[in-house]
C-alpha cells in the first residue's frame, strides 16, 4: 500500500506548486519502515551524457563520488536510509601518448583558391594528385609566423573522379555536430532556440509547451568578390509549422553586430520542406554577385496564452537545417573529406607519420544507414568507436606487422559538448589492431545515509555455520557469557528471548566482533560492515547489526 500512495504522490506533482519529489525524498526517509534495497548499477552512455561526462568517463574516483549520488536520487527515489547500491563506472586512466597533440591541434580548411594555387583549378584535389606533396606549399603561405613543432590538420577535399563542368559550391556549411562559426543571437524570449544536433542545427520554440522567442543563427562575413552567376541551395525540413512564415532565410550587405540595425532580404523558396528532410531548388542568387554578405536564419515561436485555457492558440515550429551552400558554375564531381596531419619542423611543414585520420568515405564504408557512422560522418555515445574501428583497420590495413602503431583520429559528436575530435592507439597483435586501454571499469558503493547517498564502504556479511562455532568457543568460558555460549552452541542461533541464555545488545557486539577479527583481521579504520545472523525470538529470525571499525575496535554504527 505505501508504494501506492508514493506513484499517486508522484500523480499529484501537476497540481502543486513545491517540490514534490523532495517532499517524497523526506516522506521515505520519515517512514519507520522504509524501502531499504540493495543492488547492483552500472552506468550507461545516457547516464554519463546526464552528468554531462561526454567522454563517457571520470576523471577520477573523487569526481565519481561527487556525482554519481544526484544520479542514484533519480533512479532509486523510494529506497530509504540503509540502501546501498554499488555503482559500476568508467574511470578514465589517460590518453596514450600523442593523442592529445593531435586531438588538439590547429585546423587548416582547403579553400578554392588553395586547390586552384597547386594546379587543382577546382574545388577540390584531381584525382592523380598527390595531397601530402601539395598540401606544404599551402600551409606556408597560410599559417602565418609558426612556431617549432606546431601541428596543424590539414582538411581538404579530393575528386573521387575527374570533374566535370556543372555547378559547384564555392561556400557550403555541413550543420552535422557544428554550428559551423555561425552565431546565436537572442532578440526575445529567455529559451535556448537554436541548438546543434549530431545530424543537423535546430531552432526549436517547444519546451513542453509552446514559448515565445524570436532568435536568430547568422553567418560569418562570407567574401563572393569576383564570383558570378551564383546560386543558393539548402537542405531543411519544417515540422509543426503553423504559420511557416514565421522561420525566414535572410541575407543582409550591410549587417556588422545588430540584426536589428541592420538591412535583410528574404529568400522564399519554391519547394517545400514541411515534410521529409528536403535539399531545395537552386534559387537564383545572382543579386549578391561579387558581394559580401551575411546569411541568417530567423525563427520566431509564439506562445500559447495561458489564459485561455484548453485552447492551443501557440505556433512552435521545429526547424531541421542539415547543410546550406552557395554555388557557381565550375567544376563538380563526388569528392572524399580527408584530413593529414603536418608539424612544422626545421623551417618546413613536415607529414607525421605513423597518425591516420578518418575520412568521409570511411565513415560510409562503416555504414550509411541510420544509426551507422556513415550517417553523420561521426562517431557518438550511440555509434561507439570500439564497436567499428578494429574491423575498419583490419580491412583498411590488413598487413600491420607485429606491434606495429598507429595513431587514429575522428570526429565525434557528444550530447553535451558537440563537435569534437578524439583518437585513440591502435596496436596490431596476431593479426588485429587493438586499441589502447585509456578507461577501467571499476565500482564504487553507495549507501543512503540521512536522505542522502553517500560514498560507502559497508560489507555485507551473513554469519555462517562455523562463525556461530567460533563465538561459541571464545566466549563458553567467558564471565557473564557462559550460558549463552552453551546455548549458543547447542541450537546455533542467538537467543533473543530473554532469561540466563540471553544474548543482550552488548554481547550481540561483542559476539560479531570476534568473527570480523577472524574474518578480516586488517580490516581498515572506518570499515564498515553490515552483519546478519539468526537469532530465536520465540521462532526462528535473523537480524541485522551494523558496526565501524574505530580505534581497532567493532562499534555500533
Amino acid at each position: 500500500m505505501k508504494k501506492l500512495i508514493y506513484l499517486l504522490a508522484f500523480v499529484g506533482i501537476a497540481f502543486t506548486g513545491c517540490d514534490p519529489v523532495e517532499d517524497i525524498h523526506n516522506d521515505v526517509d520519515s517512514q519507520e519502515d522504509p524501502v531499504v534495497g540493495t543492488t547492483d548499477y552500472t552506468l550507461t552512455d545516457d547516464d554519463y551524457d546526464a552528468l554531462s561526462l561526454g567522454f563517457g568517463s571520470f576523471d577520477s574516483e573523487q569526481q565519481a563520488k561527487d556525482s554519481i549520488p544526484q544520479l542514484l536520487s533519480e533512479k532509486y527515489p523510494f529506497w530509504g536510509n540503509g540502501s546501498s547500491v554499488n555503482v559500476g563506472y568508467n574511470l578514465y586512466l589517460g590518453n596514450a601518448e600523442g593523442v592529445s597533440d593531435l586531438t588538439g591541434s590547429d585546423i587548416y580548411s582547403f579553400s578554392n583558391s588553395d586547390y586552384a594555387s597547386t594546379g587543382s583549378d577546382a574545388f577540390g584535389f584531381y584525382p592523380d594528385v598527390n595531397a601530402t606533396d601539395a598540401i606544404p606549399a599551402v600551409l606556408d603561405a597560410q599559417v602565418s609566423s609558426p612556431t617549432e613543432g606546431q601541428i596543424v590538420l590539414a582538411k581538404y577535399k579530393q575528386y573521387v573522379e575527374d570533374p566535370v563542368v556543372g555547378l559547384a559550391n564555392i561556400v557550403d556549411y555541413n550543420f552535422a555536430g557544428s554550428l559551423e562559426g555561425w552565431s546565436i543571437v537572442q532578440e526575445s524570449g529567455a529559451d535556448d532556440v537554436w541548438t546543434s544536433q549530431s545530424g543537423y542545427v535546430q531552432g526549436n520554440g517547444y519546451f513542453g509547451d509552446q514559448f515565445s522567442n524570436v532568435e536568430w543563427l547568422v553567418s560569418p562575413s562570407i567574401d563572393l568578390d569576383g564570383e558570378s552567376n551564383l546560386k543558393f541551395q539548402i537542405t531543411q525540413q519544417i515540422q509543426f509549422a503553423g504559420d511557416a512564415s514565421l522561420v525566414k532565410i535572410l541575407v543582409s550587405t550591410d549587417y556588422t553586430d545588430d540584426v536589428l540595425a541592420a538591412t535583410w532580404n528574404e529568400i522564399i523558396l519554391a519547394n517545400s520542406s514541411t515534410g521529409d528532410m528536403t535539399t531545395s531548388e537552386d534559387y537564383d542568387f545572382s543579386a549578391y554577385d561579387g558581394q559580401m554578405i551575411n546569411i541568417a536564419f530567423k525563427y520566431t515561436s509564439i506562445g500559447d496564452d495561458p489564459a485561455t485555457v484548453g485552447v492551443d492558440e501557440g505556433d512552435a515550429a521545429r526547424w531541421r537545417i542539415e547543410s546550406m551552400a552557395i554555388k557557381t558554375l565550375g567544376a563538380t564531381g563526388d569528392t572524399n573529406s580527408k584530413g593529414e596531419y603536418f608539424m612544422y619542423s626545421g623551417g618546413s611543414w613536415e607529414a607525421v607519420e605513423g597518425v591516420y585520420y578518418l575520412s568521409s568515405a570511411d565513415f560510409d564504408s562503416m555504414g550509411e544507414g541510420s544509426g551507422q557512422p556513415g550517417q553523420y560522418n561521426n562517431f557518438s555515445s550511440s555509434v561507439s568507436p570500439n564497436n567499428y574501428l578494429p574491423t575498419f583497420l583490419e580491412l583498411t590495413f590488413p598487413y600491420g606487422q607485429e606491434d606495429e602503431e598507429l595513431l587514429v583520429i575522428y570526429d565525434y559528436f557528444s550530447s553535451s559538448s558537440g563537435a569534437q575530435r578524439r583518437g585513440n592507439l591502435y596496436t596490431s597483435v596476431n593479426g588485429a589492431w587493438d586499441a589502447y586501454e585509456s578507461t577501467i571499469a571499476t565500482t564504487l558503493q553507495f549507501g543512503k545515509e540521512a536522505g542522502v547517498w553517500v560514498p560507502d564502504n559497508t560489507i555485507r556479511y551473513t554469519l555462517v555455520g562455523s562463525d556461530y562455532s567460533l563465538v561459541a568457543a571464545t566466549l563458553l568460558t567467558e564471565p557473564g557469557f557462559e550460558a549463552a555460549a552453551g546455548n549458543l552452541d547447542s541450537f546455533g542461533n542467538f537467543n533473543r528471548t530473554g532469561g540466563s541464555t540471553n544474548w543482550d545488545d552488548d554481547m550481540m557486539l561483542t559476539a560479531i566482533g570476534i568473527v570480523l577479527d577472524n574474518l578480516d583481521p586488517t580490516a581498515a579504520e572506518d570499515q564498515k560492515y553490515i552483519v546478519t545472523y539468526d537469532v530465536y525470538i520465540g521462532s526462528s529470525a535473523t537480524e541485522d547489526l551494523s558496526v565501524i571499525k574505530t580505534g581497532g575496535e567493532w562499534v555500533a554504527n
